[in-house]
């Protein structure tokens, strides 16, 4: 029998042992690519995804301390980048070489969960560990304005 796990809204049946990282049952079981492999150390943050809505580092969560919590991934914010973080991303021009924006996205979206108007000293401290080679920090901090404002339907 395998593991039950609610992934982006769908309850999907894995075969994996209990230690075996979130990450990995995304990406190789489920073929769900969005999420990526960084530093497998919970380290630079490429591989964040939602526990019922709160970020975690999916390669050091082993898929046995999942249980019943929903499990969001970039692929389930939107299914046309319509979510209001995604398009202030395309807005901004963050991406580069867009390697940690899922992580880097993923982490914005619980941080205006959290908090719908962040100061800027709010949006560094949530994004702290979420590392970008590309060095597109100022973009990002803009992409996380501009995601505020879309969410309150201002411009």
């Amino acid at each position: 029998m395998g593991t039950k796990l609610d992934i982006n809204g769908a309850v999907r049946e894995v075969e994996a042992s209990g230690d075996m990282p979130l990450l990995w049952v995304l990406r190789d079981l489920l073929q769900l690519s969005g999420t990526k492999y960084g530093c497998g150390m919970a380290q630079c943050g490429a591989c964040t995804v939602h526990l019922d809505g709160k970020p975690v580092r999916s390669c050091v969560t082993p898929v046995s301390s999942v249980g019943e919590r929903k499990v969001t991934t970039i692929e389930g914010l939107s299914s046309d980048g319509s979510h209001p973080v995604q398009r202030a991303w395309a807005e901004a021009d963050v991406v580069q070489c867009g390697y940690c924006q899922s992580g880097q996205i993923m982490t914005a979206v619980a941080l205006l969960d959290k908090k719908p108007d962040p100061t800027d000293s709010d949006i560094d401290a949530a994004l702290s560990g979420n590392i970008c080679r590309c060095g597109t920090y100022e973009r990002v901090r803009e992409a996380v304005r501009i995601a505020a404002r879309l969410k309150r339907g201002a411009r």
